[in-house]
């Protein structure tokens, strides 16, 4: 069921329609730019996007993963010892 409602639009967006719209397809045109949008610009949409990437790249997130903990773990010893060395200053 369709319902009659006013809308306040720029100028620019009503060319715009109008220029893309077939003559009396405004409100078809509307409705079809706002279900595209929820459907990809929605939250939903969004976190979907967002799950693909992460499944896409958790092979070049295990490896940057990889690369850090060496890195992590070396600045760790080397904490480490300082720690050790000022201990056996300070005794």
């Amino acid at each position: 069921m369709a319902k009659r409602i006013n809308v306040i639009l720029p100028e620019d967006t009503i060319r715009t329609i109008d220029r893309l719209a077939r003559r009396g397809q405004r409100s078809g045109f509307i409705h079809r730019a706002v279900q595209h949008y929820v459907a990809t610009a929605g939250p939903e949409a969004v976190q979907e996007r967002l799950k693909r990437a992460a499944i896409r790249d958790r092979d070049l997130d295990l490896e940057i993963s990889h690369d850090w903990l060496a890195v992590d773990q070396e600045q760790w010893l080397q904490l480490d010892m300082q720690e050790k060395r000022q201990r056996r200053l300070a005794a």
